[in-house]
């Protein structure tokens, strides 16, 4: 039996906006991180990413998205899986959803804190970003721990978010809000990267992680070949603003090959 990969994770691994469109629905593109191992490798692939999802949706509740309702990502994870690769936890701290925020408030004053407010009204626990790194971790280690219990001699892989703020971004230019407001983003995002190690490490045994946020560092916003796109409202329209592009995928998914090789279950020549 050819080995078989399960992806599961929110729109930084759906990867929408990216051609071409395997499934409108769940913003999902047949060349995201996990679509392109499979291709290179030539193995099985179960692709359950949705954009907008959070821990939550992979653990226990449905997810509604571009017009249809998805049952909790670990429900369809398929118990033969060789590998699960997990992108996840964003959505629940509102790491994105604070830079569109930022960024709608900075042109339109106070529609971004308008739209968020909005959003935790009508979407409930989605948008608890009141998470601390303990509570995070906790949710994270949840999920994961319901992927070991469905695909028991699985792998699990997983993967750092992109880094959208680095060390070339230019407040004003880069992004359009202010140095302030760039440092209280890292700070969302090391709280993240914090959570998703502390779940990790509890896990050893079965589970590891893929270094992405220190390897896309210097592709990150206003870098010279950024991994991710910034904002303009077409991209925002197709759901692709602040995400990783075409090349930030390249970039993944070279990373996931090592991560196979290093932990022997391919050949470095495949």
């Amino acid at each position: 039996m050819p080995l078989h990969i399960a992806n599961l994770g929110s729109s930084f691994s759906s990867g929408p906006g990216i051609p071409p469109v395997a499934d409108p629905a769940a913003s999902r593109s047949g060349a995201n991180f996990a679509s392109l191992s499979a291709k290179r490798i030539g193995c099985r692939l179960t692709d359950l990413s949705v954009a907008g999802s959070t821990l939550l949706n992979l653990l226990s509740e449905p997810q509604y998205a571009g017009g249809k309702v998805f049952a909790p990502q670990v429900d369809d994870l398929p118990a033969d899986a060789d590998v699960v690769l997990v992108l996840s936890g964003g959505n629940d701290i509102g790491y994105i959803g604070g830079l569109f925020a930022d960024t709608l408030n900075s042109w339109f004053w106070g529609l971004g804190s308008a739209l968020t407010s909005v959003l935790a009204y009508t979407q409930g626990s989605k948008w608890t970003w009141g998470l601390d790194t303990v509570e995070l971790a906790e949710r994270y280690g949840k999920a994961l721990d319901a992927i070991h219990t469905k695909a028991p001699n699985a792998q699990v892989i997983v993967v750092e978010y992109f880094t959208m703020l680095g060390p070339d971004t230019v407040p004003g230019k880069s992004v359009p809000f202010n140095a302030d407001r760039i440092e209280y983003h890292k700070g969302v995002a090391a709280r993240l990267l914090d959570a998703t190690h502390k779940a990790v490490e509890e896990r050893s045994s079965w589970c590891t992680k893929i270094g992405l946020a220190a390897a896309s560092e210097s592709h990150a916003l206003g870098s010279p070949d950024p991994w991710v796109w910034g904002f303009n409202f077409s991209f925002f329209r197709a759901g692709a603003a602040y995400h990783p592009n075409a090349e930030g995928m390249k970039g993944a998914a070279e990373l996931v090959h090592q991560k196979l090789i290093e932990l022997g279950i391919i050949k470095s020549d495949s």
